[in-house]
């Protein structure tokens, strides 16, 4: 079973790498178009050439923007706010 480790991590690379570049979007592809990477992956991805470059120069890998964490309505000053400017005069 231990022979067949190398031949299932570049497969487990290969895989990895190819899966990546479809997904991801065309704005953060660097270098090359998206379709090369592809094809540079699947034809020298069993001697890792392809997943590597992949890995290393292929992707932008910058951190994006962390997404905005949601905030309850009763913790949220701006909802709060617009409670408040639409609050009926009181006392008739």
């Amino acid at each position: 079973m231990i022979r067949y480790l190398p031949f299932l991590l570049v497969l487990a690379l290969w895989i990895y790498a190819f899966i990546d570049c479809l997904n991801t979007p065309e704005e953060e592809v660097r270098g090359l178009p998206k379709v090369v990477w592809v094809i540079i992956i699947l034809l020298f991805g069993e001697v890792l050439v392809g997943p590597i470059a992949w890995l290393v120069a292929g992707r932008d890998r910058r951190r994006a923007p962390a997404p905005q964490r949601w905030i309850a309505p009763d913790d949220n000053p701006d909802f709060l706010k617009g409670l408040k400017d639409d609050t009926p005069p009181s006392g008739s």
